[in-house]
């Protein structure tokens, strides 16, 4: 058969698969059913999250005290409290606010350095803090103009600051590039453990159905392994595709992300290791498959494989919190723990493009090798009957 009726018999067993999954009733109204909780979900999280600024303390201010406010309102300022002054029409209206709460504390008057505050309860100490300092500042301006000193001329001699350099500034993209990459992992989590699961057991079903034995009768287990792979991976990867855009297009249109082009970009990049993921967990899966005979017996024989994705998923969730650490460099250059340690390096630009691309040569190459493994173990075991096939025994045949 030449290379062309390879890749084409290939391409059929592919559509067929991908049809077969699409095409499912439950595969339908399930990605309707999660289109929707995530819609909702990233909605209503949008509107109750609030703005993430605290609220302002309200301080009443009596009639004539306009300069007294502009004091506590700078000392707040200075002091980082948010404080914001508004002026009642009596000392009485200013209690009443503070008793009925709606301010927090009521300024009442001035006598020589001393504020005349009103507050319900003892008041917390940044706001003590703030009267205090604002008492401070009035006082010393009064100091210097009864010494014939004009405080805003005094205040610009004496003007002073420290300007400091700061060598590793923080990152203002730090979160989103967080995000966008454990989109990414929730991409490739999703497509090795659920649409792997879909390989294995749709190699038992034709097996146990012996469906397989006229499928072999007119391509190689080779092809149909392939074909098999892609098709249910491309119903995978639509799937899980269309959760993170939706997600994505969600989070953005409600201010929770900003996303930019070149972000849609690099994450567009990111999903080539979350397909290689897949296909080096997907083929396992299959040879898994072509062991049993009965999809009761599909979990057992997978277990090394759930070994080995629990280990490269349990690595990933400790590389997110510390994508420069040792840990995530050792993994982004070991396969297949690679697939899941390089999209984060990636994402927050601690990968450098000669570690992208020797570790993407490796996982190619660990892919390839796995490939030749699958097929071995497949072409032994899918169509014998009975009972389960050790692994030993398949690649010895």
């Amino acid at each position: 058969m030449s290379s062309g009726q390879s890749s084409s018999a290939v391409l059929l067993v592919a559509l067929r698969e991908f049809r077969a999954q699409v095409r499912t009733k439950s595969f339908v109204v399930g990605n309707i059913i999660t289109l929707v909780i995530i819609v909702g979900g990233l909605v209503a999280f949008s509107l109750f999250r609030g703005d993430g600024e605290p609220e302002p303390t309200v301080v009443a201010v009596a009639p004539g005290l306009s300069v007294e406010a502009e004091a506590v309102e700078a000392s707040g300022e200075a002091l980082g409290v948010l404080v914001e002054a508004r002026d009642a029409a009596s000392v009485e209206e200013a209690r009443a606010w503070v008793d009925g709460e709606d301010a927090g504390v009521a300024l009442l008057g001035r006598s020589d350095t001393v504020l005349d505050a009103y507050s319900v309860e003892p008041l917390d100490p940044p706001m003590a803090a703030v009267l205090e300092s604002a008492a401070s500042a009035l006082a010393f301006d009064a100091a210097l103009q009864a010494q014939g000193v004009d405080p805003e001329a005094f205040a610009a001699d004496a003007a002073s600051g420290v300007e400091v350099e700061v060598a590793d500034p923080p990152d203002s993209d730090a979160t989103q590039q967080t995000i966008i990459a454990g989109v990414v992992l929730y991409l490739l989590t999703g497509l090795v453990f659920g649409f792997g699961m879909y390989v294995a057991m749709g190699v038992v079903e034709e097996k146990s159905s012996r469906v397989v034995e006229i499928l072999l009768s007119t391509i190689k287990p080779l092809q149909l392994l392939w074909g098999k792979v892609l098709g249910i991976g491309a119903a995978g990867l639509l799937q899980v595709l269309t959760y993170a855009a939706v997600g994505l297009v969600v989070a953005s249109l409600t201010g929770l992300l900003t996303i930019s082009g070149s972000e849609v970009a690099m994450f567009a990049s990111l999903v080539v290791w979350a397909l290689l993921g897949y296909l080096f967990f997907a083929l396992l899966y299959a040879a898994a498959g072509s062991l049993v005979s009965r999809q009761e017996e599909v979990q057992s024989v997978q277990a090394p494989v759930i070994m080995v994705m629990f280990a490269c998923l349990g690595a990933s969730v400790m590389n997110l919190t510390n994508p420069g650490g040792t840990l995530a460099v050792v993994t982004a250059w070991l396969p297949p723990f690679s697939a899941f340690a390089m999209p984060i390096r990636v994402a927050t630009g601690e990968a450098s493009m000669i570690e992208i691309a020797g570790s993407l040569v490796l996982m190619v190459a660990a892919c390839a090798a796995i490939s030749v493994l699958a097929a071995r173990i497949y072409s032994n075991s899918v169509l014998r009957m009975g009972a389960r096939i050790p692994w030993r025994e398949a690649l010895r045949r």
